[in-house]
């Protein structure tokens, strides 16, 4: 038998899983870290608790499963994506890494766009306009602000493939993670060397750049023995957490796609050709899957908003018997659609799509002395499905195709989350048998790069089924086709309210 494993980088915690040719789980084991916040809207994380959870959890899932070393053919990475990782000329990471949802780069963005002509010039090299989210701008926030790392910085490197260079000794990325770090030509899927002159970083900065389901590397004898594996075992390019997360829902073609509502909220559609947003409300990235592409937009706060309101307004819940969770989802359940006119911006971390805006910040409209606990629970959960609706009105907007939406992360487990979704985005909502995520996406790709498929869509097919299906309620589309425009127009109104507030600090 040959097995196969999947290991995710999370911004939370690491997730592994081992699976076998079929795509049965045989063997799973996640690891939690701890988040920095060392200043206001700041995020950071230490590299090495990344690397303890990767060994931990793939000793864990191999052991579970009770497989022969010599049976694990292939690992796949996935990671959060965005994050820096900056290495000294002995491999020693600088300082701790600057994650996706640090918004402290806007000044850098600004630079960027400078240097390249112009946010319509930068868009036609890379893409994507600067965000503060994207790794580029962390790089020139170092050089500006922390010069003396800055000059010790040989390598930059995401965060799944900090991992690889520790399994396999090997400086590599792939192209989907790469996408989003606002240095690649997603046309030609490749460093764009223009954009690295006008920034004035060098090309040896950055990692060989691969497809996602290539072998990068072997692990090394040391890591093997570590690992309770052999040095047979390939590393795969693997995925960032949102291409990953596709693939392990099967959105590898077009007309499908997904939603994954975990910390933060991701819209993601498969295309076969290169669409950019003009604009660059949408991100436009290389697809997991070869020689294709997809568009995304995200949420920075989604289920977070959730957790947020849980555990720092309802902290009594925590001690009783019932689920949190649950309890709040009841409340909210009996809750009619609209929340009674209560809205939520979720905005809790700046925005990406489509204002990005670092100064954008959460706040409920509309409250009265009727509105109860349940109310603020259901309009946090509506207030996250509109800013996701955002996203799939500039997809409808560019032509994009979209016949089925596939559900995923947390807000796929919720049946109210599932309903909020169809009733919101106007379309029928389906679920999987066995929905694993990034890091089941990886070890599809792991298949594909040790032979046992001959492509990822083969892998899909092969391994990926249908559950649930949530209709559309037709009655409540249309109170939610109401209360959209209402929605959008409180951050217009609201904006430069933001700019005022973020500047008092």
């Amino acid at each position: 038998m040959s097995y196969y494993l999947g290991v995710d980088i999370g911004t939370s915690g690491t997730k592994t899983i081992l699976v076998d040719a079929s795509g049965k789980i045989v063997g799973e084991a996640s690891e939690s870290y701890p988040l920095h916040h060392p200043k206001p809207l700041w995020s950071e994380q230490d590299p090495e608790d990344w690397w303890q959870a990767t060994v931990k959890t793939i000793r864990a899932a191999v052991k579970k499963a009770k497989v022969k070393p010599v049976d694990v053919k292939a690992i796949g990475l996935s990671g959060q994506m965005h994050g820096s990782v900056f290495l000294d000329k002995n491999n020693d990471v600088v300082r701790r890494a600057l994650l996706w949802n640090d918004q402290r780069t806007a000044a850098e963005c600004a630079e960027i766009e400078k240097r390249a002509g112009g946010r319509s010039k930068l868009i036609g090299m890379v893409a994507n306009p600067a965000l503060t989210g994207f790794t580029a701008p962390k790089i020139l926030w170092l050089r500006n602000n922390e010069p003396k790392n800055f000059e010790k910085t040989k390598k930059v490197l995401l965060p799944k493939d900090d991992i690889r260079r520790r399994l396999t000794g090997e400086f590599a990325t792939e192209v989907s993670d790469a996408s989003g770090m606002l240095l690649l030509d997603v046309k030609k899927r490749d460093w764009s060397k223009p954009l690295l002159s006008k920034l004035e970083l060098d090309t040896d900065l950055f990692a060989k750049c691969y497809e996602s389901e290539e072998v990068t590397g072997k692990l090394t004898p040391e890591v093997a023995k570590l690992l309770g594996l052999t040095t047979d075992c390939v590393v795969v390019g693997g995925a960032g957490d949102c291409a990953a997360n596709a693939v392990g829902t099967g959105v590898v073609k077009s007309g499908i796609l997904s939603t994954s509502i975990g910390t933060s909220g991701v819209m993601f559609v498969h295309s076969d050709n290169v669409e950019i947003d003009p604009q660059g409300r949408l991100h436009t990235f290389c697809h997991a899957v070869r020689g294709k592409w997809h568009m995304m937009g995200v949420s920075l706060t989604a289920g977070g908003a959730l957790q947020w309101f849980t555990e720092q307004l309802c902290a009594e819940l925590a001690k009783g018997k019932t689920d949190p969770y649950e309890v709040l989802t009841q409340e909210a359940s009996a809750v009619a659609a609209g929340s009674e006119g209560l809205f939520f911006l979720p905005y809790l971390a700046g925005e990406r799509t489509p204002h990005a805006d670092p100064d954008a910040r959460g706040c409920f409209v509309g409250l009265t002395l009727k509105h109860t606990r349940g109310h603020l629970a259901r309009a946090i959960m509506e207030g996250v499905t509109y800013a996701m609706r955002d996203s799939l009105a500039i997809i409808e907007e560019m032509g994009v195709p979209v016949r089925q939406i596939r559900a995923s992360g947390g807000g796929a487990k919720s049946a109210l989350w599932r309903q909020l979704q169809a009733d919101l985005f106007g379309k029928k909502v389906v679920t999987l048998k066995a929905e694993q995520g990034p890091a089941f996406g990886v070890a599809l790709l792991a298949m594909v790069g040790a032979g046992e498929y001959k492509n990822i869509e083969e892998a899909c097919a092969a391994t990926i089924e249908l559950a649930s299906e949530t209709p559309v309620d037709r009655k409540t589309l249309r109170s939610y086709d109401k209360g959209f425009p209402v929605y959008q127009g409180l951050y217009q109104s609201l904006k430069s309210d933001f700019k005022r507030i973020s500047s008092l600090g």
